[in-house]
Parts: C-alpha cells; sequence; structure tokens
C-alpha cells in the first residue's frame, strides 16, 4: 500500500500550518512585514521588544498558503497578493495602524552599503568635522565637495548633495558617509499589509512614520486655512482671521478717503471739524440782537413811569403835588 500526500509531509510541517491556521482565527490583525537586509542581532531584538503585543512567525510561503486556505480567512485572495520573499507574519489583538507604529518605533538607523537605493536626497552639511588632512581630502574633493583646512580638521565649505533619491550608492558616497557617521537608512520590520479579521478589511498604505505624517497634517491644515480665508469661508478656525481681515480692510479704505472740507468757522482754539449745532447756538446767544423794532432803554423806562401815574388814587396824587 502507497502511502498517502498527507502522510508524506513531514511532522513539523503540519504542525507549523496547524499553528498558523489557529492565530488566523484567534486573532485580531495579521500583518505582513518585509525582513530583508535584517540582520539576525536585529532581528531577535526587534522580537524582543514586541513581546506582549505581537506573536512574530517567519514560515515558508507555501506554508502561509495552506494556513490562509484552512483558516479560511476573509479577503483571502487579496491577502495572498502581498506574500513575497522575505516576509514575517506578525498576529495581535492591536489595530493594524497600532501595530505598524509599534515596528517603525522599533527601527534603527544604518550605513549605507555600495548598490542601495537612497531612500531620500543624501546631503554632505556644511560644518566643522573630526576628520584629519589625508586621503580624506581626495576622497572629498572627488565628490565635488569644498573644503578648508581649520584648527587641524578638515571643514565642510559647502552643502553637498552626494546621492541623489533614487540613485544607487558609490563606492566614494559609501565610504564618506561612513567616516562621517551618516545613516541614510533604518534596519527594522517594514509594514506591506495588515487584514482586520473582525472587519474583514486589507489595509496596505500602512508604513507610516508618526512624526512625517503629523508634520505633514500641520502643513496641510495651515495650507488648507490660508485657503479658506481667502476665499471668505467661515467657520469656527477662520471666523476671527476673518474679522481682523475685514477691520484690516476698513482702516486701509479709511486712509484712502478724503475728508470733506467744513464751512463752519470753529471758535478759537477748537479745529473747525468740531464745530456742530451747540456751538453754534451758544454763539447766537452771546450776541446782541439788533432790530429796529426793538424799543429803546429810556423808551421803555418812560412808558413805565406813565403806567405807574396812571394807576395812582386822587389821594396819592394830591400828596404828591404837596410834596
Amino acid at each position: 500500500m502507497k502511502p498517502t500526500a498527507v502522510e508524506n509531509i513531514p511532522e513539523n510541517k503540519i504542525k507549523t500550518v496547524k499553528e498558523l491556521t489557529g492565530f488566523m482565527k484567534n486573532k485580531k490583525t495579521i500583518l505582513i512585514a518585509s525582513i530583508k537586509n535584517i540582520p539576525a542581532s536585529q532581528f531577535q531584538e526587534i522580537g524582543k521588544k514586541l513581546r506582549g503585543k505581537a506573536i512574530v512567525k517567519v514560515p515558508k510561503k507555501n506554508m502561509i498558503l495552506r494556513a490562509i486556505e484552512d483558516s479560511k480567512l476573509k479577503q483571502s485572495e487579496e491577502f495572498k497578493k502581498n506574500i513575497s520573499a522575505s516576509i514575517a507574519l506578525l498576529f495581535s489583538d492591536l489595530d493594524s495602524y497600532d501595530l505598524a507604529a509599534e515596528l517603525i518605533k522599533n527601527k534603527t538607523p544604518a550605513k549605507a552599503k555600495v548598490g542601495q537605493i537612497a531612500p531620500i536626497d543624501i546631503e554632505i552639511s556644511a560644518g566643522p568635522t573630526d576628520l584629519v588632512p589625508g586621503p580624506a581630502i581626495s576622497e572629498l574633493g572627488a565628490l565635488g565637495i569644498q573644503i578648508q583646512i581649520k584648527e587641524g580638521k578638515i571643514e565642510i565649505k559647502e552643502s553637498k548633495i552626494i546621492v541623489k533619491e533614487g540613485a544607487k550608492i558609490s563606492q566614494g558616497a559609501a565610504d564618506i558617509m561612513g567616516k562621517l557617521d551618516i545613516k541614510p537608512f533604518t534596519i527594522g520590520f517594514t509594514p506591506l499589509a495588515a487584514l482586520d479579521n473582525e472587519k474583514g478589511i486589507i489595509y496596505t498604505n500602512i508604513n507610516i512614520n508618526p512624526e512625517e505624517f503629523t508634520e505633514n497634517l500641520k502643513t496641510g491644515f495651515g495650507k488648507a486655512l490660508a485657503f479658506a480665508v481667502s476665499v471668505g469661508y467661515s467657520n469656527e478656525d477662520t471666523i476671527r482671521f476673518l474679522l481682523s481681515k475685514a477691520l484690516s480692510h476698513e482702516i486701509a479704505l479709511e486712509k484712502l478717503t478724503p475728508q470733506e472740507e467744513t464751512k463752519e468757522t470753529a471758535p478759537e482754539g477748537v479745529p473747525s471739524d468740531q464745530v456742530g449745532p451747540e456751538e453754534e447756538l451758544k454763539e447766537s446767544k452771546e450776541k446782541p440782537v439788533e432790530s429796529k423794532d426793538a424799543p429803546s432803554e429810556e423808551s421803555e423806562v418812560k412808558e413805565q413811569s406813565q403806567e405807574n401815574k396812571s394807576t395812582q388814587t386822587p389821594e396819592e396824587k394830591s400828596k404828591g403835588e404837596d410834596k
């Protein structure tokens, strides 16, 4: 009797697949991370830091695919597309982005190697160095870096980009970066994709640097706020800027509008633009009223005297004559 296919599979592989299947069924998050070019010592160090947060496994690709089939994962076919060489599987009850953030946080700087692709523009900054004059002078000159000798040490006169983003690192650039202790790379687990078992959602853009992401958010908010104010969009964030803008426009308009000249004459010591109805009324009261029909002061006295005489009794008149 010939042995079946299952009997030909080594026991350790069957055990591994069962273990992976159990994790896939019971854990909230299944994350795929690249472990390419990670030294064994660095791998072990990261594994220690993740204890209590995630279970790290590095099985072969065929075992992963078999475990996915046995566990009947949601979005299984889409999830398989992210499985490639040099990967690790992480099983955790953390949220997908929280687990990815833990991996990014545990990355460490690494020196450049010849032939690697620069992740960013690599620049040698201007300023003093610890390099002494010698072979380093010609090595720096070969990369187009201007130098000067100051207090027995080499000083970089001007900043210089020695490797553009996306370009391969040359031997000369790698040597200089090594001497200047420039580490443009990071070593660690790189999150590629994660499956949320509870929601059945696959996340692929999870390699996010929290600090860089926060700075990008701040920059984006600043640009959006400036645009909203410029178009006059009012909300809780823009209202105080809109009011300030309106006030500045009002002040500018007042300066551009010419003041009208007044025909009123101001009293002495009072500016002409401050003359009002009250001052005019006061002036009119102080001026004597001249009229042709108005009786003089002397005629008023005579009239009063005649009125008094006409009202006197006969007795009062005789007394006055005797006097």
